[in-house]
């Protein structure tokens, strides 16, 4: 029994030993037809193939999950370069605009029709009487604070599923249509309000989707919306 023990941890050390020399030697068959003429490689499908044709089939797989990797490589850039375009866009309207309810307005257009949103929503915080124009919607802090305790704490966009009294909130009546969303307070020195985007999918929104885009104008609405609010 140690014999034969002894003698297939041989073998096996001298299967590694070849693995490693046909590794760092790979022209070793060059010259030795009669050797390829001996090995024997099975086919998945059941049948025999020779060296060469096994090798190409490899070859053949390797390549098409290159060219995959590839495609998704570039659909992702595109996809990137579309979201620039439209955020950039976006952007420049917030910059032109002249008073709040222009901000607010080109805001919420922008994300439904340019980002194809399926809704949206700019709720600032302040008295609605110290505030002129009907396109802008204002809250009390105490009230979001109140309903929305847990969304304006963190400083980062929130995804995925929110509470029923979350998404009334956010999206008023039409709360009960929204599936998942997507919400980021705003936040310069003080709480100014909160921006949201939702879905009629339950599963589009989420936790461990990107959120670059959407936190960049975020952060061009905290640095426009103080000059309004005071």
């Amino acid at each position: 029994m140690a014999d034969t023990a002894d003698k297939n941890n041989q073998l096996e050390l001298s299967e590694e030993q070849v693995a490693f020399y046909l590794k760092n030697h790979p022209d070793f068959f060059l010259n030795r037809d009669d050797l390829l003429i001996d090995i024997a490689l099975t086919h998945p499908s059941g049948g025999a193939v020779s060296l060469l044709e096994r090798q190409a089939s490899l070859l053949r797989e390797r390549n098409l999950d290159m060219r995959g990797r590839l495609n998704n490589l570039l659909d992702n850039a595109r996809n990137n370069d579309r979201l620039f375009e439209k955020t950039k866009a976006l952007v420049i309207k917030l910059l032109e605009a002249e008073q709040l309810d222009a901000v607010s307005r080109s805001c919420v257009q922008s994300l439904l029709n340019d980002f194809t949103m399926d809704f949206a929503a700019l709720t600032l915080f302040g008295s609605p009487k110290a505030f002129q124009g009907d396109s802008t919607r204002f809250v009390s802090l105490d009230e979001a604070h109140r309903l929305i305790p847990g969304l304006l704490k963190s400083k980062n966009v929130t995804c995925g599923a929110l509470r029923p009294e979350e998404l009334s909130f956010l999206f008023g009546d039409e709360g009960e249509k929204v599936g998942s969303a997507a919400v980021i307070p705003l936040n310069y020195g003080s709480s100014l309000g909160v921006l949201a985007i939702g879905s009629r999918d339950t599963h589009y929104f989420r936790s461990s989707m990107g959120t670059l885009f959407l936190g960049y104008i975020a952060d061009v609405l905290n640095r426009i919306l103080p000059a309004y609010l005071k």
